[in-house]
């Protein structure tokens, strides 16, 4: 199905439009094949009219977008640190029944969404927020921003091993960026240590681990840039502070 050509801006008018199927998912309330099937059953309404056309144009700055009655678009921004437990996934809904996020976050009466993801074997610090611009700014490899992560291996590592992990590996979609690695201690048969890296691809640090012939046993996400997970208890969240905010959003850098 072809989407309608965009509404013309009025003269001296900004306008950022997007199709509502398309609002609904980059809201974090789920997939565009979702978002579809709630517009045609009649549960989403724009500026209080029923529309079931999933490419109604959207105005996110001017337009109210509801859910069940429940605004999707927010004026006011939202940014949470959470400690995600291993075993919860990071998607709206699971069709297999498996905890989410979300069950996580059901005191909140804004729509929000993850910053990245993180699998369901991994825990650790997890952003939620419903700004996408701090979004993009955080998961683009192009602002190289880093994400940190404690890494208990299969086998123990030697000082090679953790030096083709600083060089970069390469992968099945490509080489990966050079990153700061540190051995925390050794324990057994196991090598626990931190890795610092500023891509985000799919199941990065484990692959990486597995290109240097061992695997990753457990894997917590412990900070992302120099924001720290600290003291929260696994399953707690609390807002980031505003110095926190500027900080990741590239503002309190100057």
């Amino acid at each position: 199905m072809r989407t309608k050509p965009k509404p013309a801006a009025r003269s001296g008018t900004r306008r950022v439009l997007k199709t509502l199927d398309r609002v609904l998912s980059k809201a974090g309330v789920g997939s565009r094949t979702e978002a579809r099937s709630w517009i045609g059953t009649g549960r989403v309404r724009v500026n209080g009219r029923l529309i079931q056309t999933p490419d109604h144009w959207v105005d996110i700055e001017r337009d109210k977008v509801t859910l069940d009655g429940k605004p999707v678009l927010s004026q006011e921004r939202v940014y949470l640190l959470l400690y995600k437990p291993k075993g919860y996934i990071t998607t709206y809904k699971d069709p297999e029944g498996r905890p989410t996020v979300y069950d996580l976050l059901s005191g909140l009466n804004e729509y929000v969404f993850p910053v990245g993801r993180l699998d369901q074997d991994t825990s650790g610090l997890l952003l939620v927020t419903n700004d996408a611009q701090f979004a993009e700014r955080l998961t683009n490899p192009a602002y190289k921003v880093a994400k940190t992560y404690l890494v208990k291996s299969a086998t123990r590592l030697s000082d090679e091993q953790l030096d083709q992990l600083r060089r970069g590996v390469t992968l099945k979609d490509g080489p990966t960026r050079p990153a700061e690695v540190r051995r925390v201690r050794d324990s057994g048969a196991h090598t626990f240590f931190e890795i610092s890296i500023t891509e985000g691809r799919n199941r990065q640090v484990r692959r990486m681990v597995e290109a240097i012939e061992s695997k990753v046993l457990k894997l917590v996400r412990v900070a992302i840039a120099s924001i720290e997970i600290g003291g929260l208890g696994i399953g707690k969240y609390r807002a980031l502070t505003q110095a926190e905010v500027e900080q990741l959003s590239g503002k309190g850098t100057k």
